[in-house]
């Protein structure tokens, strides 16, 4: 949820300041623009106001000339800028450079023929710093009334684009800083916020794995998180004490059921005793009662299952293994099943009563569903942060439907129904390992048959 909450409030960050950023440069570039402009203006000024008392020729040498003259020379040399005083007809009354003149097109020319209709020149257009335009700025020349000539400027800009630049850079500079800043601080509330989620996960993932006592602390985050930790943990309580209410009915009723079972066997023992020998109804009700008595024992060990702690340790699972395989060995071999074994040196946490178990029921099931002459193939082996054994057959399998059901509490494949069990060996076993923080996997197993793989972790408790 990070990674998506993050790049959301960093793009609505990034806008906003991109949304100030933006104007504010474009501000900055017009008031440096109008600064050189009024500079500008106010030296045409002060040279209109020298050119409106030349009143002699251009032909004629007049002192007021030669110093308006000398005044544009020094303004160029100081400034690189183009200056000049100009006649109605083009003629020039003073101008430095020398070699400049009057374009007869252009933005100069423009200004020029405003100036002399007595118009307010047009502010240039803004000048950015990838651009090398020029302002022309012209202020007429006005003697009794009357325009008679027009000063006109042609500045250069690279200064002033420089100045644009490096504050354009101060304010890139600031926005860097705030988007900085920002980010941090969207780091830390998505942190804050979504902390909570994170150990509300991870609890319901506990619980799910059967580790019921797990809690939600509610210690950080929004008031509305809070409050759905805390409805999280009543609700965890009350489950917990519907399923412990549950395993106390099963095992209360299994263990009360037995005396009164045993009991009844025996009287039928003893009634068999008197009938002729070889009573089918009597060997009915006998195989029948201790089917009762095996459910009512699994539903017993089902409920211990659920409700014991794990003792975890370090162990070798490889070791362990071979163990079992060993065990089963001799019943392999009655039914005419091959059971192979690759077991190296594996270690991981778990406890070994309740993996030797486990190991027990997969393997008898692989047993019992495998034909004469086919092969069950028992392979440990470790992957990252857990380490695995895969028990595989080579008997009829399961279909994909029968697969999401497979280790349900009574559920059997009604291919399968002749096959001596309860149906409640898986479940016992994945009550088991989920107590040790196991887990227990089912799959095909080409080209045909199951694959078991339990998985036991390499991680002690608390790393």
């Amino acid at each position: 949820m990070r990674t998506r909450l993050l790049p959301l409030l960093i793009v609505l960050m990034a806008a906003v300041l991109l949304a100030l950023g933006v104007p504010l440069a474009v501000s900055l570039a017009a008031a440096q623009q109008q600064k050189v402009v009024v500079d500008r203006i106010d030296d045409t000024a002060r040279f209109a106001a020298l050119a409106q008392f030349v009143t002699a020729a251009p032909t004629v040498k007049d002192e007021r000339r030669e110093t308006l003259r000398r005044e544009l020379i020094s303004y160029y040399k100081v400034y690189g800028i183009h200056a000049g005083v100009f006649y109605r007809d083009d003629a020039p009354m003073a101008h430095a450079p020398d070699d400049w003149a009057l374009p007869r097109t252009g933005e100069v020319r423009d200004a020029f023929d405003e100036a002399f209709l007595s118009r307010r020149s047009h502010d240039p257009q803004q000048v950015w710093p990838w651009q090398r335009n020029r302002l022309v700025v012209a202020s007429p020349v006005i003697r009794d009334g009357d325009v008679v000539a027009v000063v006109v400027t042609d500045s250069p800009t690279g200064q002033m684009r420089s100045r644009i630049l490096q504050g354009w850079l101060v304010i890139a500079a600031g926005e860097t800083a705030a988007m900085l800043l920002a980010v941090g601080a969207a780091l830390r509330l998505t942190g804050w916020v979504l902390r909570p989620v994170r150990v509300l996960d991870a609890t319901t993932h506990d619980i799910a794995t059967g580790r019921l006592k797990s809690r939600v602390a509610v210690a950080s985050g929004p008031p509305e998180l809070r409050r759905l930790a805390r409805s999280f943990n009543e609700m965890a309580d009350n489950v917990e004490d519907v399923l412990e209410q549950q395993r106390a009915f099963v095992a209360d009723a299994s263990h009360q059921l037995r005396n009164p079972l045993a009991a009844l066997l025996l009287r039928i023992e003893l009634l068999a005793l008197e009938l002729p020998e070889g009573n089918e109804e009597i060997a009915s009700v006998q195989a029948e009662g201790k089917r009762l008595a095996n459910v009512l024992d699994d539903l017993l060990d089902l409920a211990l299952a659920e409700h014991a702690e794990a003792d975890l340790e370090l162990t070798d699972i490889g070791a362990l293994t071979a163990e079992r395989v060993a065990a089963w060995a001799p019943t392999a071999e009655a039914k005419g099943v091959r059971l192979a074994a690759d077991c190296p040196p594996t270690t991981a946490w778990a406890d070994a009563v309740t993996l030797s178990s486990a190991l027990d029921a997969v393997i008898d099931n692989a047993l019992k569903f495998t034909p004469a002459g086919e092969c069950v193939e028992v392979t440990v082996a470790s992957n990252g942060e857990t380490s695995t054994i895969v028990v595989a057959d080579h008997g009829p399998g399961l279909t994909d439907e029968e697969l999401t059901r497979v280790g349900d509490r009574f559920w059997r494949s009604g291919r399968h129904q002749n096959v001596k069990g309860s149906g409640l060996g898986l479940s016992i076993t994945r009550a088991l390992l989920a107590a040790a923080g196991g887990s227990i996997a089912y799959e095909h197993h080409e080209p045909h048959g199951l694959k078991v793989t339990v998985r036991v972790p390499r991680t002690g408790p608390g790393v």
